[in-house]
């Protein structure tokens, strides 16, 4: 979505199928060397740009060079666009994303000198001012450890800056891809900390409507760190007593147009979206029962470069597990995917009986079958490979189709 009657929402995300693959030949370039592929990762929203080299470093190339001049020249041109109060707080340090309304960068505290990530919205006109309501009344209700943090915010006319905590570990897909080995058990792992911050939003009454690997991000490179949901732009919350939606003013929003609306990424939709049907919170189980067939296969459930294709195969709620690794993947985590992808949303586990399915609950142990102990870093990373491979021969037209990490505004029209 831009400005005007564009219905194209934030920038396609950095961090998709793409980057995923680039992640995946870093860590094979440097096998055997761990701390190598961490460096090479980056993210999207709130992801660092690594850690300074240690011992003797490389003479960057030319081009490495330009580059490097090029980020600074960046560094210092969005710098100069931030009001005086915030940089009186916060050294602005680099550029590390970018979407239609925002820009975000990595910024350190002068007092304390503690890293963060600021994001900067544009909320000049009313689709900005409508993303940064949604993440703002989201965000400031949250406190969780599986939830980004939001430090402090700045609000002024046109600009609001949000001061948020910087996580420096990678999307999802990239710590699948960089492990050089990933089981069941790293898959359910990661899906258990994503499920506590949904049970926890889901709480609150707060739907996020647009999970999916690139908005799930590691709090820091080391093997036991965190799992973080990110990016609230498409959040919607409903007070839990009144149920009532609510703006972040606190004023009641209409939701037939909020509850209505087909908002999201494609591939993450579910059914009673794609529809334009009214709908609850079960619509980010659906998005978490597309998030582990992708985690656990390397491909989507749903996918078609058409998205008119896309949208009939979700409505009908047909997939399969074919194809490797699938035969190798246990049915407990078969059976977790098969309760989330279902059709009828009264009909799909809740969060909180998410948590309790036996794949999640036990955390999927190698020792429980052999499925769940087999390997399945291989057929993912080439599945990973197949799919970038693909979205790179529809060259330009895939940016206005389905692609991963590409969302589409409540304004959209192109999905039945």
């Amino acid at each position: 979505m831009g400005r005007g009657n564009s219905k194209v929402m934030p920038e396609e995300a950095k961090t998709g199928y793409a980057s995923v693959v680039r992640s995946l030949v870093a860590f094979t370039r440097a096998r055997g060397v761990k701390d190598e592929a961490e460096k090479k990762r980056k993210s999207f929203w709130f992801g660092g740009n690594g850690e300074k080299r240690q011992g003797k470093e490389r003479r960057p190339s030319k081009s490495q060079d330009i580059g490097d001049k090029g980020q600074r020249v960046k560094a210092k041109t969005y710098k100069d666009k931030f009001d005086p109060r915030v940089t009186a707080r916060y050294d602005i340090k680099a550029l590390i994303g970018r979407g239609s309304f925002s820009r975000v960068v990595r910024a350190a505290h002068r007092g304390t000198r503690r890293p963060y990530a600021i994001k900067m919205m544009e909320v000049e006109f009313p689709e900005g001012r409508e993303v940064c309501a949604a993440e703002l009344t989201a965000l400031r209700r949250v406190s969780h450890p599986n939830v980004v943090r939001m430090v402090e915010v700045f609000q002024f006319p046109h600009r609001v800056y949000m001061v948020l905590e910087l996580a420096t570990g990678g999307a999802l897909l990239d710590r699948v891809v960089s492990k050089g080995r990933f089981m069941e058990r790293d898959a359910a792992k990661a899906i258990k900390m994503v499920l506590a911050a949904i049970s926890y939003l889901h709480g609150l009454g707060i739907t996020h409507r647009d999970l999916k690997p690139e908005n799930l991000l590691y709090y820091h490179p080391g093997a036991n760190s965190k799992l973080l949901v990110t990016d609230f732009g498409l959040a919607t919350l409903r007070d839990v007593e009144s149920e009532r939606l609510v703006g972040s003013d606190g004023a009641s929003v209409d939701t037939s147009r909020s509850l209505r609306s087909a908002c999201g990424t494609p591939e993450f939709m579910a059914p009673e979206v794609v529809q334009r049907r009214p709908f609850s919170s079960a619509v980010d189980l659906w998005a978490l029962g597309v998030i582990a067939f992708v985690v656990l296969s390397g491909s989507a459930p749903f996918e078609d470069e058409s998205r008119a294709k896309l949208s009939r195969a979700i409505v009908r709620g047909k997939y399969s597990f074919s194809g490797d690794p699938w035969p190798r993947v246990s049915d407990p985590a078969k059976d977790f995917i098969a309760r989330l992808l279902l059709v009828d949303p009264r009909a799909r586990l809740t969060a909180d009986q998410a948590l309790q399915h036996p794949w999640v609950a036990s955390g999927a142990p190698a020792s429980s079958s052999a499925a769940a102990a087999a390997d399945l870093y291989r057929p993912i990373s080439r599945n990973l490979r197949r799919r970038a491979s693909r979205d790179s021969s529809r060259g330009p037209s895939r940016s206005s189709g389905s692609g991963p990490g590409r969302r589409v505004s409540s304004m959209a029209t192109g999905l039945m």
